[in-house]
């Protein structure tokens, strides 16, 4: 099976989901693997191809406390459809969270991821590109300091 195949597939089941009346748990679910997928395949794009190197820069994109950080410098870029997405995934009832991640960052992560999912669900990819690039530009401007 070939990448656009997979592609194919992928959108044929986000176009039977509406994520208007997903819960913030489902949306923080879908964001968070979509976030990955993203951070990983920018990571090899920039030539970095060592497994403990991706790992552990992989892992300081996609922590708790990295999304918290994004979201608090976004929030005022966020559309009226993209917060209540976001109240939706901060404020879900979780009952587990992160061991090493503060309850607060896990919160504001979780409200991130939903934001995440929420466009991907929705196809709003010129948008979502736009919080991807945003991300990025963040966390890097974030490790020069």
């Amino acid at each position: 099976m070939n990448v656009d195949n997979i592609i194919s597939k992928i959108q044929k089941n986000v176009n039977n989901i509406n994520g208007d009346i997903l819960n913030g748990s489902d949306l923080a679910y879908v964001g968070d693997a979509y976030y990955e997928l993203f951070v990983r395949t920018y990571l090899l794009s920039k030539g970095i191809t060592k497994p403990q190197i991706l790992h552990k820069m992989c892992t300081k994109y996609v922590r708790a406390e990295t999304h918290a950080k994004i979201i608090r410098k976004i929030m005022d870029k966020l559309t009226e459809e993209e917060l209540n997405a976001y109240h939706r995934g901060r404020n879900y009832n979780y009952r587990h969270r992160s061991k090493g991640s503060k309850l607060a960052d896990y919160l504001l992560s979780s409200g991130f991821e939903a934001v995440i999912g929420y466009l991907f669900l929705s196809g709003k990819n010129d948008r979502l590109d736009e919080i991807l690039d945003l991300s990025i530009s963040i966390i890097e401007s974030d490790e020069i300091q």
